[in-house]
């Protein structure tokens, strides 16, 4: 009879070796110990032989499943007490990992018993997949670092703890019903959960499909929660629906606290003698503002006169909001001012505005409106001829608009001379003087425009999404939103007087934020100047400079290369930012620049006023500085990148709105990006990005050159690039995961000279490819085509019964799951205000 083997695996004390630790002993033995150690170095601590080495494992595992023990890289185990821990938000990406970012208690006198939490500006800690524990998007956790271990710039650590789920209530998708239960996905694919909620008897279901608000109650296993409904908002193909969905998932802020209404409520509902005292009344000249037509809020009016021996005269007024919100103290409750900080900016939709200030001010009491008197701050900035701004001079003002233009309605007037938009003009009792001194702006323009573009700016001049709805809140057409000189002129005005205060503060020493845009990394231009010689760009600078950047951008300005050298150049650029000192403002070439110019949506403009009016010598209370402005300028930061998610989701979500009924035809559309999992394609009628699986690009084996930005077949030689122009076929829309999954309808040309073995091979099949005739045509099931059936034919093969290669499936490292959360990287997008969103606004520079 053979003696049985000993089951490895079992906890606690092995059967076999009866001097075995036990659990806590092996854990007293390891607090023990001033680092993490391996299994052998364990073995000999606990005097263990090696022949023990199996049940050790086992137990150290079991341990590291209960949460006690952790297993770090490289073999290395240790308590997590012994690991330095920090507290942050996890933010979780799809692939179930994510990044937590360090927060810290507030330590403030007045607030001493808040226990909230501020981000101290720390780097994000990396979490991998398996090392999420049971932790949410939003969660507030506890993570204890690993030691050594890093992802690029990113220290790793692992979630050991959930201090605060970061979401009460959580949208989610109706998916199926049994008996009283209904079974729910949540609407943002970042959450790995799913949620059991027992409907109550006689209540009426809600369909599948409908989104629903959760709240969580229990946990009922690792991934399923019992959840109760607390909202439901109906089917999500109305756009109002997507619009509370993207509230939601990024907690948007919403309604305004009582205090912050009831300050607003004591304000008057204009400006009062006292208000005006002492301020100079222009009101006598032909300000305008100039938005765009669904505009609500109008911050920003100029006015343009010629001066005498040359040169023009620039007036700027902005809304002066500082009057009105101010800091705590001087009989202020501050509510307004701190609720407008929390918030950062406004938040704009497709239908809907969630404004930094509340409807009062934001609409009313500080909304530039014609032919009303509203207090303003003024920039007068003289220009020669050749549009080099002389010394400017600011002053508190009374104003009344005379008029309220449209960008389009300026346009159909002063560039297209449309007589019945002239016409309409010249009905205003003070048109006339309006059309004058428009043409004085365009001049005006002209020369600033020049300017600009000779001493370096960079101009990304890339389409926005515009869209139209029926009556149903349904998406029936999107497209680009068409930009012209109308927007480009008040473009100039709102960089000139932004450029103007900025020069002002600095030089008189004012603590204040710049919106600064530093150099790219030299690294980054090593990399996109070698990959812009990898793509065929010819007569690059020897030297990678970020000096020659605007050259080659005029280089390709018109030609077939523009779309892929704009987009190349743009992911190369860093974001821009707020902060307390100065490192210019790269992609405007300008060596000081800040915001001022929209007080009533950005805050950071609000504290440009009041560091201006205390230049001035008016009262507005201490202004901050030092760590403390330090510290609003990371918030506002996060708020408005918090903000452009935003739009970046609702903007994806539109698109899928749209193409939800398409699904079937054919688009134009150019590769817009190139990974080892697949390629992404931008429609060329619509801003929107789908994609083209690496399992859909023809029968072959694919390797990914990163240095060409390329996928490349092994065996046909076909080339997938960024800027290639191709026709698809939209294959599938879900809106849920956000996915639009695209087919090509042919194969590029194969690939000129030795491409075999360039690149790393990202892909390969575990078995030969199924076909290697031609593609009949016809849906699912057809011989030798993709999956879904789309037809692909090669270039020149008109018939697309010869050399027609099926998107045979291929396996490999890595599976390409769709588009996912798309968006556009930089933060340089032309201006400090343009014609994006619902109000007009865009959010600028």
């Amino acid at each position: 009879m053979k003696k049985k083997k000993s089951q490895r695996g079992a906890f606690g004390s092995s059967p076999h070796n009866p001097g075995f630790p036990s659990r806590d002993e092996l854990l007293d033995a390891l607090a023990a110990q001033s680092r993490p150690m391996r299994v052998d170095g364990i073995l000999r601590i606990m005097g263990l032989a090696r022949r023990a080495k199996g049940d050790l494992e086992a137990m150290l595992t079991g341990l590291a499943d209960q949460g006690r023990l952790l297993r770090l890289r490289g073999g290395l185990w240790a308590r997590p007490e012994a690991l330095k821990h920090i507290v942050g938000r996890f933010s979780s990406l799809r692939d179930g990992g994510g990044f937590v970012t360090p927060m810290r208690p507030v330590n403030d006198g007045e607030n001493s018993r808040d226990s909230r939490l501020e981000f101290t500006g720390a780097r994000d800690v990396y979490i991998p997949a398996a090392q999420t524990g049971e932790a949410w998007h939003q969660d507030i956790v506890r993570v204890a670092l690993s030691p050594g271990a890093a992802r690029g710039p990113s220290p790793e650590g692992r979630i050991i703890e959930v201090v605060e789920r970061g979401l009460a209530e959580i949208p989610a998708h109706a998916a199926h019903r049994t008996g009283n239960t209904l079974f729910c996905r949540p609407a943002d694919a970042r959450l790995n959960v799913n949620f059991s909620v027992e409907l109550a008897a006689g209540d009426t279901p809600p369909q599948p499909g409908t989104l629903v608000l959760l709240a969580p109650q229990q946990r009922l296993a690792s991934d399923l929660w019992s959840a109760r409904i607390v909202g439901d908002y109906g089917r999500e193909d109305d756009v109002a629906v997507q619009e509370e969905l993207v509230k939601l998932n990024h907690e948007v802020p919403r309604d305004f606290p009582a205090g912050v209404l009831a300050e607003a409520q004591q304000l008057p509902e204009g400006p009062t003698a006292q208000d005006t005292h002492d301020r100079e009344d222009v009101r006598h000249l032909p300000l305008v503002t100039i938005d765009g037509a669904d505009a609500r809020d109008f911050d920003d009016a100029v006015q343009v006169e010629d001066l005498p021996g040359g040169g023009w005269l620039l007036r700027v007024a902005i809304a002066d909001v500082s009057h009105y919100v101010r800091p705590r103290g001087s009989g202020s409750t501050g509510a307004l001012d701190a609720e407008a900080l929390a918030r950062g900016n406004s938040w704009y939709f497709p239908k809907s505005v969630e404004p930094m200030l509340p409807e009062v001010l934001s609409n009313g009491l500080c909304s530039l409106r014609p032919d009303v008197d509203r207090l303003a701050m003024l920039a007068e900035i003289p220009f020669t001829a050749q549009g080099k701004p002389g010394k400017p001079r600011f002053a508190q003002i009374v104003m009344r608009s005379a008029a309220r233009l449209t960008y389009d309605q300026v346009k159909a007037c002063m560039l297209d001379n449309d007589a019945a938009a002239l016409a309409t003009l010249r009905e205003n009792p003070r048109g006339e003087e309006v059309y004058g001194m428009l043409q004085k702006a365009f001049a005006l323009y002209a020369a600033l425009r020049d300017a600009r573009r000779q001493r370096g700016s960079l101009d990304f001049d890339l389409p926005e999404a515009d869209s139209r709805l029926d009556e149903a809140g349904r998406v029936v057409w999107m497209g680009h939103r068409m930009r012209h000189d109308a927007h480009r002129l008040i473009e100039e005005f709102m960089i000139a007087a932004n450029e103007a205060v900025a020069r002002y503060l600095r030089d008189v020493g004012m603590p204040f934020l710049y919106r600064v845009h530093p150099l790219p990394d030299p690294e980054r231009l090593e990399s996109l100047f070698d990959t812009l010689a990898g793509v065929g760009m010819e007569d690059l600078p020897p030297r990678p400079d970020a000096a020659a950047m605007q050259g080659i951008l005029a280089r390709v300005q018109g030609t077939d290369m523009e779309f892929l050298v704009n987009r190349l150049c743009l992911r190369a650029m860093p974001q821009a930012r707020y902060q307390p000192f100065n490192e210019g403002h790269f992609g405007l070439a300008s060596q000081a620049y800040c915001h001022f110019t929209s007080p009533i949506r950005r805050y950071a403009d609000l504290l440009t006023h009041r560091a201006l009016k205390t230049a001035l010598g008016i009262g507005v209370g201490a202004l901050p500085a030092g760590q403390k402005l330090l510290r609003i300028g990371d918030q506002i930061n996060r708020r408005e990148r918090a903000a452009m998610a935003c739009e970046r989701e609702m903007d994806r979500r539109m698109g899928c709105l749209a193409l939800l009924p398409r699904v079937g035809e054919h688009f134009k559309g150019m590769v817009a990006g190139v990974t080892d999992f697949g390629i992404f394609v931008e429609l060329a009628d619509m801003p929107v990005e789908g994609m083209i699986r690496i399992d859909d690009l023809g029968d072959d084996w694919y390797d990914f050159d990163p240095h060409t930005m390329s996928l490349v077949g092994q065996r046909s030689g076909v080339m997938w690039r960024m800027g290639q122009s191709l026709e698809v076929a939209l294959a599938d829309v879900n809106l849920g995961r956000l996915e639009i999954r695209l087919m090509p309808l042919e194969l590029p040309k194969a690939a000129q000279g030795n491409w075999r073995g360039r690149g790393k091979a990202s892909r390969a099949p575990s078995r030969k490819p199924a076909h290697k005739g031609g593609a009949k045509q016809g849906r699912a099931g057809s011989a030798g085509g993709s999956r879904s059936g789309w037809k692909i034919t090669s270039p020149g093969d008109e018939s697309g019964k010869g050399g027609g290669k099926g998107a045979g499936k291929g396996k490999s490292s890595r599976r390409g799951g769709g588009t996912g959360y798309g968006g556009k990287a930089g933060g340089t997008s032309s201006g400090s205000k343009g014609s994006g969103g619902r109000t007009g606004k865009k959010r600028g520079r």
